[in-house]
């Protein structure tokens, strides 16, 4: 048996969380394998909407598993509160949550440092979120980090101190005003920690490996964007962890060769959060339309989402580092009642024409060359199959498929999980 991954081509948002619950029934196993609780998962079924930030998507489904792997950072004051909301679904996730001991703990002293950082870079901002999740990467890599496996030990206490000690220097040193009441933080910080106690801790690279061997399906949730990558992302607008599918091995202990599916999700359109390059932005009423018909704003953070056409350049840099094998089509539905569409196949770059992602794409170095095509009026909301789409729909699909080289399986027509069309 193989690990299939779910990842997001875009700078986030695709809509990860939905076809994960849609897909949850082929697995026994949800694995998120990196970020933090920036990050929310938008799911809704039977009239109502989740939200989730840290905990893997298949929560909601009687028979799966959900590992936090050993990649992402855990806030315990959001995990509690994640928890707490599923109470009132009867959900017993004491018997289906499962935490790697290798995965790091967001201190409240990460989230002043943040915010002390961010404040400090004025208008050269790179939009955080100020969840704390860059202070604990930074952390984590410089081998200063608690982990999930110290709070079960005698002394754990004591290297919490010492580490919020050194984080408080670094606030100082920022020298910006930045209010807060630590003690309150921590009163709320290790009452979370105690209730965290009470879930499973494990050694989730073992346990993977185990359950590989007995051939339990496995499906690796991502977080953000493969735009967002530390790595290859439009850095240094980007997230602190590895989204992309490389990020799946180090995030939780897989090995590359166990890996088989990898599925693409990315929107009909493109979206980004917060500050960084975005070619086919716009700025219109076209933009705004679209940012109104799709709701475009944070699950987490509530923040508006800047809007623009379908960035193909991007999109297939993001298929190529992940090796893609099946894309999944995201906010279809957004799209109707738009008379002409874009579609952005190759950049002005440098004065000259290419058709793959360079170094740098700000505004002065990257002009976008589009792409036309008729859209369609029709309501995708109510359609159940392929065979109600209308012509210009398709004609979309096809031209996708035959840029990207790769099947689009999943066309997503609304966000319950009863709006996914099966091709």
């Amino acid at each position: 048996m193989a690990v299939d991954l779910l990842l997001g081509l875009q700078w986030g948002d695709e809509g990860k969380g939905k076809i994960v619950d849609v897909l949850t029934k082929n697995y026994d196993i949800i694995a998120r394998f990196q970020g933090g609780p920036n990050a929310g998962h938008t799911l809704e079924f039977d009239g109502i909407k989740h939200v989730l930030r840290t905990i893997p998507s298949g929560i909601f489904h009687e028979d799966s598993i959900n590992l936090i792997g050993n990649g992402v950072v855990i806030d315990p004051v959001v995990l509690v509160k994640e928890l707490e909301g599923l109470e009132q679904f009867n959900i017993d996730y004491k018997a289906k949550l499962l935490i790697s001991r290798k995965a790091h703990l967001i201190l409240p002293t990460h989230r002043l440092l943040d915010a002390a950082s961010e404040a400090a870079k004025g208008k050269a901002k790179i939009g955080s979120t100020l969840k704390g999740i860059g202070p604990t990467y930074m952390d984590k890599t410089g081998r200063n980090g608690i982990r999930v496996g110290d709070i079960e030990m005698a002394n754990w206490k004591e290297k919490y101190r010492a580490l919020a000690n050194k984080h408080e220097g670094m606030i100082d040193f920022y020298d910006v005003d930045i209010q807060y009441d630590l003690d309150d933080m921590e009163k709320e910080f290790f009452a979370a920690v105690k209730k965290l106690k009470q879930l499973q801790f494990i050694d989730s690279e073992e346990y993977l490996h185990q359950a590989l061997r007995n051939n339990k399906p496995i499906l690796a949730e991502g977080a953000q964007g493969s735009l967002l990558d530390i790595d290859f992302g439009t850095y240094p607008f980007v997230t602190s962890s590895n989204t992309t599918a490389a990020g799946a091995c180090t995030g939780l202990g897989v090995a590359p060769n166990t890996i088989k599916e990898v599925f693409g999700i990315f929107k009909a359109y493109t979206t980004r959060v917060g500050s960084g390059p975005f070619p086919t932005e716009l700025f219109d009423t076209v933009g705004e339309k679209m940012a109104k018909i799709g709701n475009e704003f944070g699950a987490v953070t509530g923040r508006p989402r800047r809007c623009g056409w379908l960035d193909l350049v991007a999109l297939k840099y993001a298929v190529q580092v992940n090796g893609v094998t099946q894309l999944m089509m995201m906010k279809g539905d957004v799209l109707s009642g738009f008379k002409t569409l874009k579609v952005c196949t190759a950049y002005k770059y440098k004065g000259e024409t290419i058709t793959h992602l360079p170094y740098n794409i700000e505004e002065e170095n990257v002009t976008p060359v589009y792409t036309e095509m008729p859209g369609w009026k029709e309501d995708l909301t109510k359609m159940t199959e392929t065979s109600q789409f209308p012509k210009e729909l398709n004609d979309y699909i096809d031209f996708l498929e035959k840029e990207l080289e790769v099947p689009i399986k999943i066309v997503s027509v609304g966000p319950d999980r009863k709006q996914t069309i099966h091709r």
